[in-house]
């Protein structure tokens, strides 16, 4: 709000026409900015972050063209409360074959529309999984995947249910990197991921933008054997890489499109989506 506070600070002491045409700018600007509640703060309530939240949570920038559709990269989405009701009828119209919903967050926080979200997506036919927002600075990593697979992020062998995902990236609500240390982030994620492992029997995918991690873990390269990538890049390439990863499973583009939620490519075809579904 501060920039609304400095456009409206030029017009003090003007005439009543002049403090019109100021505030029918000023519910113009509100009418355009996305309905995230927002306290006095500035930042989210806590609970509706999602991924790629404000404008530092991807690296590349949404003035950049998206990549051309490639049919060797399956099309998918991700979603959040922030979406509300979702219209697969048409994601699935427009090519999209894959979703991930947003489940949890911390461990006080679900998704109220998870349920509609999570099977709607299934029985429109496409495949589906749950991902967690990360909040380190409110619980451990394990007491977070504990609570990630009691509400919606467990995964089921039937080659319609993705892995879950650890959403990691910029704090909306405070530090960027959570008032970790890299060393304290690094054995933060080490203990959601190793408790995410124990409780499903997958590796959870990890999603991340480049510079973000390299902020808050100090460049560790000691996932990327196990644990796949998806990277937040809103470009038209997908750009470099965390270290540790020689690829990527799965990209965030971009945040806009002509239809609902954050667009994806997995990093293959349909057929190679299903096998990384099972397992």
């Amino acid at each position: 709000m501060e920039g609304v506070r400095n456009s409206i600070a030029p017009f003090r002491g003007r005439s009543p026409l002049c403090l019109t045409g100021a505030l029918t700018g000023l519910l113009l600007f509100l009418s355009s900015v996305p309905a995230v509640p927002l306290p006095a703060g500035g930042a989210p309530v806590r609970g509706n972050a999602y991924m790629g939240i404000g404008v530092l949570a991807h690296d590349g920038s949404d003035g950049t063209p998206p990549p051309v559709p490639r049919a060797s990269q399956a099309e998918g989405v991700d979603v959040s409360s922030y979406q509300g009701a979702v219209n697969w009828k048409t994601l699935w119209g427009d090519g999209t074959t894959w979703a991930y919903t947003k489940a949890t967050e911390g461990t006080s926080y679900t998704n109220p529309y998870f349920s509609s979200q999570y099977t709607g997506s299934y029985n429109i036919g496409m495949i589906r999984g749950a991902y967690h927002f990360a909040t380190p600075d409110t619980a451990g990593g394990a007491a977070q995947a504990d609570y990630f697979v009691q509400h919606g992020g467990g995964w089921s062998n039937d080659a319609k249910t993705l892995p879950g995902v650890l959403d990691i990236e910029w704090n909306p609500y405070g530090d960027d990197c959570f008032g970790k240390s890299k060393s304290g982030m690094v054995g933060w994620i080490r203990d959601f991921l190793n408790r995410y492992k124990s409780r499903t029997g997958r590796n959870a995918v990890i999603y991340t933008a480049t510079s973000w991690w390299t902020q808050c873990t100090g460049g560790y390269a000691g996932f990327g054997a196990t644990n796949p990538l998806w990277i937040a890049r809103y470009a038209s390439t997908v750009g470099a890489l965390p270290a540790g990863w020689k690829t990527h499973t799965m990209w965030q583009y971009t945040s806009t499109g002509k239809t609902v939620g954050d667009h994806d490519r997995f990093n293959g075809p349909q057929d190679a989506l299903r096998d990384f579904a099972t397992g």
